[in-house]
This record gives structure tokens, sequence and C-alpha cells, in this order.
């Protein structure tokens, strides 16, 4: 075995699970079982994560379900593939008609946000393209769950809980639909009640059946876009109808001897990669408080950056490699120094979400991400049909001048965001971490815990974490080391604990022994997640 520390032997074995012909990782046990049963039955590491993301709709309807948006990394034979399957804003979305209705911002919730759904178009295109086994097989878990009901898990109840208060303060007759579906006893589910949903099952049996053409030619459709039409939406038939998700090549870039990878834009994955290119300068090997001030500033920087330069490709100024220099690294670097900065975008030449990760007994393995964006998303759910549909649009800007200016047709800036790890010309394994804007910030954060810090996958998830939020502010938590608090306050952090795991992200990691090929997993303390392996 090879003795390098991101491998074996781990400085700490506890917790973490250990497999060889295959792994699951997420933040729903019966999701990650769902996907060992399709390992089980022959099908690889491409429909083990279909399965379990269309399992991950049924348990976890907090955080995405059939009208979510996906991204996908996928590295089969020897090849690593990338999947964006995020939707356009509708055609006849424009920020004048957004403006007409009285808003001065885009809206979060009701039908204005919503964005033509990806998801289920990148189920059937990763099937196609890479899958083993009949695309219909993959659903039947999912199916199952949501016909026979399971229990409802304690942060699942939370999050159910908050998203109840929310789409009860406004009495729109938009959001009566999802009152009907998600709350039909006027609360939220109970922990350990049961919780059936037969439309749900339905709508996926559907999809199973056409390979995804019923939600976006058949039946579904129109049933969303007359659900649309009836509550001054803007999403038509036409619109699902012409939607094609995209193959892109990932991006990455070095660090400590690894190569890092992500989906380029428009995700926002490429703040992670400018955060470590950034950091890749500096030693490891400093001090304590040195060494997490130092990721407390590349992160700022590059966060910035991300704010001013990325959106779809199309509509960016700049260019991807421009912003993955070594130069524009160097000259980011060169910033940081013993105090907190105050972070402003660089010069450039001119140029709620559920994660999971697989991997199989022949080598395959794929990151994949879906969400609603928050919660249950816009609100709308479709009647009759369990779709809840995400609210992407909301990330779009009504100024003509932002670079994620709403513009008919264009995809918006997405917070969601698959990780890959790669070392020469082979593949170490996937790794995420969903919660919105904390997504590329736990991104370089359990890197750095595992290329520089040298933990195991369960302990680089367990590690309290740091998110920052603006200017010279960072939250922290509850758990986080008050002699670390202290020193940063010292340099001019302005530091805040919070008593809300939820918001620090939830994540799960699926790491590949090169010499023995054994695989070693963890999963989120802050989630009701399990890692299953064969």
């Amino acid at each position: 075995m090879t003795q390098d520390p991101l491998y074996y032997p781990f400085p700490s074995q506890r917790n973490v699970t250990l497999g060889r012909r295959g792994m699951v990782a997420t933040s729903q046990s019966l999701a990650s079982q769902a996907g060992l049963d399709i390992l089980k039955q022959g099908g690889n590491a491409i429909d083990a994560a279909i399965a379990t993301a269309a399992a991950l709709t049924v348990v976890e309807p907090t955080s995405n379900g059939i009208g979510s948006d996906a991204f996908a990394i996928v590295w089969i034979d020897g090849k690593l593939y990338g999947l964006n399957a995020s939707g356009p804003a509708p055609r006849s979305l424009t920020l004048e008609a957004v403006q007409a209705l009285g808003h001065e911002s885009m809206p979060a919730y009701g039908w204005v946000p919503v964005t033509v759904p990806g998801t289920p178009a990148g189920w059937a295109a990763l099937s196609k393209r890479f899958g083993k086994l009949p695309f219909a097989e993959l659903f039947r878990p999912a199916i199952e769950i949501a016909e026979q009901g399971y229990a409802i898990t304690p942060t699942l109840h939370q999050m159910w809980a908050e998203a109840f208060e929310i789409y009860s303060v406004d009495e729109a007759a938009v959001f009566e639909s999802w009152h009907a579906t998600f709350a039909p006893r006027g609360r939220a589910p109970q922990i350990g009640e049961i919780w059936q949903a037969p439309d749900h099952a339905e709508t996926l049996r559907k999809i199973a059946d056409s390979h995804a053409e019923a939600f976006y030619q058949g039946g579904l459709a129109g049933r969303m876009a007359d659900h649309a039409a009836a509550h001054g939406g803007f999403l038509t038939r036409e619109d699902l109808a012409g939607y094609r998700p995209e193959w892109v090549e990932p991006v990455g870039v070095r660090y400590r001897d690894h190569d890092i990878w992500e989906i380029p834009p428009n995700g926002s994955g490429m703040i992670a990669l400018m955060g470590l290119n950034i950091l890749a300068g500096f030693d490891p090997d400093r001090a304590e408080v040195e060494t997490l001030h130092r990721r407390i500033e590349a992160l700022k920087l590059a966060y910035i950056d991300g704010f001013h330069y990325i959106s779809e490709q199309t509509h960016m100024h700049v260019d991807v490699e421009a912003l993955l220099s070594t130069s524009y690294a160097d000259s980011r670097r060169a910033l940081i120094g013993e105090r907190a900065l105050l972070p402003a975008p660089g010069e450039l030449p001119r140029g709620g979400t559920v994660y999971l990760a697989t991997a199989d007994s022949e080598g395959n393995m794929v990151s994949f991400i879906q969400s609603n964006y928050k919660g249950f998303g816009s609100g709308v759910v479709v009647p009759g049909t369990g779709i809840s549909l995400q609210n992407r649009g909301w990330s779009f800007s009504l100024d003509p001048n932002h670079v994620n200016a709403l513009v008919p047709g264009k995809r918006p800036y997405h917070t969601i965001i698959p990780g890959f790890i790669t070392r020469g010309d082979q593949a170490i394994g996937p790794f995420g971490v969903m919660g919105g804007f904390m997504q590329p910030q736990g991104h370089m954060q359990v890197i750095t815990s595992l290329l520089d810090d040298h933990l195991n996958p369960q302990a680089a998830l367990d590690a309290p974490r740091w998110k920052w939020v603006s200017q010279r502010k960072i939250e922290v938590e509850p758990h986080f080391p008050n002699h670390l608090v202290q020193a940063l306050e010292r340099r001019g952090h302005q530091v805040i604990k919070r008593t809300d795991g939820l918001t620090f992200g939830r994540g799960q990691i699926i790491l590949r022994d090169l010499e023995t090929g054994v695989l070693t997993g963890g999963t989120e303390p802050r989630t009701d997640g399990a890692v299953v392996s064969w």
C-alpha cells in the first residue's frame, strides 16, 4: 500500500466506510440503498447514480425534486466527462416582463423564477450514453419507496418544517398545490411519521417508461405549461420540448500533485478552483492560524471574482482560462497579508440541494448533484403530479448591465457543483458539499482537509466549518475552536458563531486506493446521510 497520507494508512480509520465492489454515499440512507441495489443487479456507477437521484426526489423533497436542475462528472473507461443539465430561462421571460409585474429584483417564489427543469433529461442522457441496465429498471426503487412510504428522518423534518413556515406566510393561490401535496394535514410531517407520495410515484413511472420524453413533450409537459399559464408563469410547451442537456469538458487545477475538477460555468465550481489556485502558492506547513487565515482570504478573493465574472459562458466577458491562470492566481495571492482584507474583483484581460457519489467494481465513478435551489424551490407544485419546480431564475439580475442579467434562453448562475479528484491519469474519486453559496467554500475546505491536513474522508467532512458571508464577516459552527476564533478576530475578521448546522453544507466523499482498489467513503454528520458499500 502507498504511504501517501491521502490513501493508506489514514491518520484515523474510525467511522470511515470501506468497500471493494461498489459504494454509494448520499444524504438519505434509503437513497443510498436504492443505488446499491442497482449495483447488485449488475448496474454500473452511472445506473446507480440515476437510481439514487430518483430516490432522493422522494426521500428528500425538501432539497430536490423531479423539477430540479442537475450536474454530473463521470469517470468511465479512463476518461472524465461532464454533464450540464441546468435549464434556461423561458423564451418569454424578459426583464421588461418581470418589471411589468412590479418586481425590482427577481422574486424567490411563484412561477416567475422557474426556469426549464433539466434533471429528468439529465438522467436520460446519462443512461443513454453510459448506462448498462434498462432505464425503466433504475426507477423501481424510487417508485416503490414513494408508493409504500418511508419514515421521516430528523433533518428532513427540520427542513420540511422550515419550508412550511415560508409557504404559509403567503396565501397566494399558486402555493395551494404545495400545501395539498406536502402538507395535507396542515403541517409538516413529524419525525417517524410515514410519508407516501403516490402522485410522485406515477410521475416517475411515466418518466421511466418514456425515457423522460413524457416530461418534455408528453402529458406531463402539458400539465406544467397549463399550470404556468393559469398562474402567470412563463414556461411553455415549446420551452420544454426544446430543452437538451449539454455534455461539457470539466475544468480543473493542479493542487498538491492532484487535479481537482469542476463543471465549467454557468456553475460556481470555478470559485473553488480559483481559491485552490491561490492557495497552491503558499506553504501548507504553516501555523494553524496562519493557514486558516490564508484559506479564508483566498476564498474571499475567489468568491468576489466569481460574483463579478461568472455567468453562462457565452455571456462572460473573460475566458475561463484567464480566471484559472497561474499569473492571475499569483496577482491575487500577493494581496493576502496579515490582516483580513476587504475583497474587490481583480482586473483581467477582456476576452436546497442533494449530492451523491457512486463507484462500482469496474472503476467507474460518478459525482452528481441536483437541486431545487432553496428548499422545495419556487413553492410551485403541478397538481396531481408531485412535481415541485425549482426557482433557479432567482439568481438572475434585473440590472441589464450585470453579468447575470436576465436574458430569455440564458441559463442562470448556478450554486450546485459536483467535484472530482484525479491523480495522473487515474481517478481518486468524487466529492461534493451541498448548501447554496456554501458549496464552493465547502469544496475548498474538503480538499484542503484531505490534501493539506491529511484527514480521511469522514474526518474531512466532520471538521468544523467556516463560511465567508461578506466583506470581513465570517460565520463558524458552534464547536469551532475558540482559540482560532480569537486569533482570527485579532487579524481583523468579524467572526460570528451560528447554531444552525445546515447552513454549513452537507457533503459526501468516495476515494479509491490506487493500489488495492478499496473504496473509502464519508458522509455528513450534519444530515441524515449514509454510505453503503458492497
